[in-house]
C-alpha cells in the first residue's frame, strides 16, 4: 500500500479563482427535484444495501429523473478519492478503509433488485492500492454476470496511472460491454482542472482496451465551460477517434461549491448541437451532446444504440 498522508476534504482549495465573476445560470440548465415512487425505491435498495453512488457524491444534476427510472451510477471502493480534480465534489485524501471484499456481491445484489437492464459501475481513485483496484472492477463486474447474465454492464473507471499493464488486462478479461473512461476537459486545462492526471496516458488506456478486446465498445467524454475553445475541443474529438473511441459525451460544467474550478462560461444549446454535428462527423458510433449530458446519463439507451450502430457498420 502506498501512504498518502492527504486529510480527507471535500473541497479542493487549489485553483479556484474566487474573484472571477460567475455567469448565471441560464434556464436551460434547471432540473426537477427528486421525486416520485421509483426514485424512493432506487434509494431505498441502495441504502439498503451499503451502496454508495457517484449521482449524490458528485451532485449530478440528473439524480432525480434516473433514480426515478430505476437507474443508478454504482460507485465501489470507497467514497474518498486519491487525486483532488478542482472540478469533482467527491471527498480527496487518504481513503479511512481497505477495499471491502463484500461489495462486488452487495452491487451484485442490487443490480438484480433493481432489475437492471444495464449497470454502470464507477469508483473513486484508489492509488493506495497496487493495482489501483483493477481486481475488484473485475470481481465487481463477474458477480453482477453471474446473479444478473442478462444485465448489461458498463464501467467508468479511473486511470490506473500508476499500475503496471496487468491492471488494465485484468479489468478488460472481465468483459464489460462499456468500458468508459472520461479524459473530463481539454488537455491545456489539466494542471489547473485534472493535475494528477495525464491526458495521453487516459487516450492510450482507452486505445489499450480496444488493443486488448476489439469487441467491447469504449467511450469517453469532456465537460465544456471551463475555460475551454472550440478548436480544442474539436481537437479531443480528432485525438479520440485516432484512438479508435466508439462514443462521445459532452456536457456543460457546473460548479458544485465556490470553492471549485470556476465556471467560465455557460455553452448554449446550438454550440451543443453544433459539437454534436461534428462529433458524428468525425466517425463516432454514438455521440450525447448536450448542456445536462453525463457519462451514464440514459446510458442503457445509448448502448441499444450502440449496438445498433455497430451492426450498421459490419453490415
Amino acid at each position: 500500500m502506498r501512504d498518502l498522508k492527504i486529510p480527507a476534504q471535500r473541497h479542493p482549495e487549489k485553483n479556484h479563482k474566487p474573484d472571477n465573476p460567475q455567469p448565471k445560470k441560464p434556464d436551460w440548465i434547471r432540473v426537477k427535484a427528486p421525486v416520485g415512487e421509483g426514485y424512493q425505491k432506487t434509494r431505498n435498495t441502495l441504502r439498503e444495501h451499503k451502496l454508495v453512488t457517484v449521482c449524490e457524491e458528485a451532485g449530478c444534476p440528473n439524480v432525480g429523473e434516473c433514480w426515478n427510472q430505476g437507474h443508478a451510477t454504482m460507485m465501489i471502493m470507497g467514497e474518498v478519492c486519491t487525486r483532488a480534480c478542482t472540478f469533482c465534489n467527491i471527498a480527496t485524501g487518504k481513503p479511512p478503509e481497505d477495499l471491502d471484499v463484500f461489495e462486488p456481491g452487495r452491487v451484485a445484489a442490487a443490480v438484480k433488485k433493481l432489475d437492471l437492464n444495464h449497470v454502470v459501475i464507477t469508483s473513486v481513485d484508489r492509488d493506495d492500492v497496487d493495482d489501483g483496484g483493477a481486481s475488484h472492477f473485475a470481481q465487481t463486474i463477474r458477480a453482477v454476470r453471474k446473479q444478473s447474465p442478462n444485465t448489461t454492464i458498463e464501467i467508468l473507471t479511473p486511470d490506473f496511472l500508476r499500475c503496471d499493464d496487468s491492471a488494465l488486462e485484468q479489468v478488460v478479461e472481465a468483459r464489460p460491454d462499456v468500458f468508459n473512461h472520461n479524459l473530463e476537459t481539454v488537455p491545456g486545462l489539466y494542471p489547473e482542472v485534472r493535475p494528477g492526471a495525464r491526458y495521453f496516458h487516459s487516450l492510450r488506456l482507452l486505445q489499450r482496451v480496444k488493443e486488448i478486446d476489439p469487441s467491447c465498445f469504449t467511450k469517453s467524454g469532456i465537460m465544456v465551460g471551463l475555460g475551454e475553445d472550440r478548436q480544442s475541443v474539436v481537437q479531443v474529438m480528432d485525438d479520440m477517434r485516432a484512438a479508435n473511441i466508439d462514443f462521445i459525451t459532452i456536457g456543460q460544467y457546473l460548479q458544485p461549491t465556490p470553492k471549485h474550478h470556476a465556471v467560465a462560461k455557460f455553452v448554449t444549446p446550438d454550440e451543443f448541437s453544433s459539437y454534436e454535428k461534428a462529433a458524428w462527423g468525425k466517425g463516432f458510433l454514438m455521440v450525447s451532446a448536450t448542456p445536462l449530458t453525463r457519462s451514464s446519463y440514459h446510458a442503457g439507451e445509448d448502448f441499444a444504440r450502440l449496438c445498433e450502430a455497430r451492426q450498421k457498420e459490419l453490415s
